[in-house]
Formats: structure tokens, sequence, C-alpha cells
């Protein structure tokens, strides 16, 4: 009896590289950052997320971040062949987004003129408004990380000391009261970002996927599960269909706790994957 041809209905990746990335735990070691980027204080890379793009979209697809940052997924998406949409509350930010979007696209010349990279200033808790005002596109894929809590304001953390010696580098996202990384009760945080990820749901493909980039959280001597709380809640209105691992092994070890209390150094990621269904 003869093979049945492999048919992908997802993405353009052969059989190889597609089983390559369903390994649940991956290591990632990106360049180093650009100058214009270093001020965003939590900036994931753009080589990480072309990965992610690649495998869950067909080229010329539309992909969306609605807290795009400093533009990673939109840069990702033009190298990819697909078409971005990013959402940032950050003036300053978005406007770097957009700078960066635009280097790509003179770097990329002919092969990206007919994708669409648009960078939006506005806030994702308003994402019905933002499309209608848009008159944005169906979505076939959603890629983001968003804001790890309230930690940005923790002065113990060890990369928080690091950027307080650089002026012109940002210790937390903005002092806007509207921006989610500013709210210090954990129910009302988590609650809120839920209710931005559901909302998308009407302007998502059916059978899309959405990735969300989180990890779970230290504070005041106990840690807050973000991942696995996020994941049951999103749960209720996406399916939870897995995860996979990012790993950080090129971080310097801190001693924390040492010779005292069991404190780990959290050097992985939760990539948490949900479909339309």
């Amino acid at each position: 009896m003869s093979k049945r041809p492999f048919v992908n209905r997802l993405n353009n990746l052969d059989p190889k590289t597609w089983l390559k990335f369903q390994k649940s735990w991956f290591l990632h070691a990106p360049p180093p950052r650009k100058k214009g980027v270093l001020r965003h204080p939590a900036k994931f890379p753009e080589t990480l997320a072309q990965e992610f793009i690649e495998f869950f979209t067909k080229p010329e697809q539309v992909v969306l971040d609605p807290m795009v940052g400093t533009g990673s997924t939109l840069v990702a998406a033009l190298r990819s062949g697909r078409n971005g949409i990013g959402i940032e509350l950050n003036q300053t930010y978005a406007n770097i987004a957009q700078k960066s979007v635009e280097s790509e696209r003179e770097l990329l010349g002919k092969s990206a003129e007919h994708l669409r990279s648009q960078v939006i200033q506005g806030n994702a808790s308003e994402i019905s408004s933002i499309f209608s005002k848009y008159h944005l596109p169906l979505i076939h894929y959603v890629l983001t990380s968003p804001p790890y809590w309230d930690m940005l304001h923790a002065k113990g953390a060890q990369t928080q000391k690091k950027r307080r010696s650089s002026p012109e580098l940002d210790l937390q996202y903005s002092e806007d009261p509207e921006d989610l990384g500013n709210i210090q009760d954990y129910d009302e945080f988590l609650n809120q970002l839920v209710r931005i990820y559901a909302n998308i749901k009407p302007y998502l493909e059916h059978r899309a996927y959405l990735t969300v980039i989180v990890k779970n959280i230290k504070k005041g001597g106990k840690i807050f599960p973000l991942a696995w709380d996020l994941a049951r809640e999103m749960g209720k209105t996406f399916t939870l269909k897995d995860e996979k691992i990012w790993c950080q092994d090129d971080i310097r070890l801190a001693p924390y706790g040492l010779g005292n209390a069991w404190v780990s150094n959290t050097f992985h990621h939760y990539c948490l994957q949900f479909r339309n269904e």
C-alpha cells in the first residue's frame, strides 16, 4: 500500500522541520539587541517570534500582537512574509516599533512591498473599537507576551539593578494607570489580561492559534502561578492545546537564599498554545 501524501494545512514547513518544532522545550540564543529597542525592559527576540510565526501561519496571512512593545512580532512577520498588526499603549514604544518596521522594510526591499505592517497606538482593552476604527482584517495568528504582572516595579529584581545604572533605559513600561504592568492586585491584573485576550476571539479565524509567552512570578516570598492561572482562565474561551518551554541557559546564576532557603533561578518561560475552536 502506498503512503498517503503529506498535506500541510497549517504552514509551509517540511515534515522534518515540523517535527523539530514539536519538541516541548527549546533553547534560544538571540543576537544582541539593537540600541534603539534596548529601552524596552522586557522585549522578546524577533528570531524566536519568527519561528512561531512560520509554524502557525502560511505566507501572507495576518499576525496580531495586541501588546507589541517595540515591534518584535511585526519585524518577525515581515521576515516571514506575513502581514503584521501591532497594538501598543505606550506612544514611545509604538514610535520605536514603527521605526523598526521601516528599517526592516528597507532591508527586505521589494520582497516586503506587498505586506502590511501596521503599528496602532492604542489600548488593547479596547480591541473592538480598534478593529472597527482601522477596518482590520480577520486574524490568522496571535503571538504576544503580556506584562509579567507588576514585577518591573520590584526594586530587588536582578535585571532592574543593571538597568538602574543606565538612565536612558526604562525600568517599567509606563506610568499610565491603564497599563497592566501598573496593577498591584494580582487577581485584578489576571482578570483584565484574560478579558483582553477573550475579546480578540471574534476577530480570530476559526481554528487559528494564539500563543502567549509568559512565566510564573515570585513576589513577597511566594510564587504566583501566572502561566498556569492564565492557561486555566483563557481555557474557558479558547482551547488550551499545549505548551513549549523556552529555556534560557545564558544567564548568570544569582545566590538567592543561599545557605538559608530554596529559591530557584527561574530561567524559563511558558509558550502557551491556544486554539480558537
